[in-house]
């Protein structure tokens, strides 16, 4: 009970969602890798999931290798951070080549949206690393016109691969700018614990997807009480 009430407790508040000024160095840098990791591990991932939609290379082979590539990250010291990355790009490899079978027989999904869906995603991690490049501050993670270069790529990106149903695609979407506004929350969160010393961006970028549930819980949470707490102030100042 208490790590399930922990994980859904994280460390920052709203206050800490607006603040757009200075980074810490140690902090930016830390933002860069993860992204670097990020966009590395995607652009391995829809480089694979293509292989597979090409020359359907795909099968329990690749399956195996993913999965044995995975098991040696997660036995790596964490230290042995350029090993780590390494193995995490080469099972993101398999792993794109193997989950054409899995979203074919288990979803009924076309191989073509999911290389959309990499691609997509791949070049928004991109841009977030470009832009840690070039920004310094805070505002670096405030990247909501992704969303509208996402939309542009995916259909522009649907006459080569395939996959034209409007249905898939409205769904696609959805989902995709939802994981564009978590990577800006989580964001803020990688640099609020960077300040008490959490710095292994290759562990922030293997578990991100599973930090979701509880990152958007609390995003949610403070937003409202961030609603509450300016329409009790408001309240306030009209009953003077």
């Amino acid at each position: 009970m208490n790590a399930v009430r922990a994980y859904f407790n994280r460390g920052w508040r709203i206050d800490d969602m607006k603040n757009t000024g200075y980074l810490y160095p140690h902090i930016h840098k830390h933002l860069k890798y993860m992204y670097c990791t990020l966009f590395c591990t995607l652009l391995s991932s829809t480089v694979g999931s293509s292989f597979h939609y090409i020359w359907n290379i795909g099968g329990l082979f690749t399956l195996l290798i993913a999965s044995g590539t995975i098991f040696f990250l997660f036995t790596t010291p964490p230290l042995e951070r350029k090993k780590r990355v390494c193995l995490l790009i080469t099972g993101a490899f398999f792993i794109g080549a193997s989950i054409g079978l899995l979203t074919k027989y288990l979803f009924g999904i076309d191989q073509g949206f999911v290389i959309n869906i990499l691609a997509c995603t791949t070049i928004d991690f991109g841009t977030f690393w470009v832009r840690s490049l070039l920004i310094r501050d805070r505002s670096l993670c405030n990247c909501w016109w992704l969303v509208i270069l996402m939309f542009f790529w995916f259909a522009f990106a649907s006459d080569i691969f395939g996959g034209h149903s409007a249905r898939w695609m409205v769904q696609v979407w959805s989902l995709l700018a939802l994981y564009m506004l978590f990577i800006s929350v989580y964001s803020k969160e990688v640099m609020n614990d960077s300040l008490y010393g959490e710095v292994d961006y290759v562990n922030r970028a293997c578990t991100n997807l599973f930090h979701l549930p509880a990152v958007m819980v609390h995003f949610v949470r403070v937003q409202v009480a961030g609603m509450l707490e300016s329409f009790n102030r408001c309240m306030r100042l009209l009953n003077r």
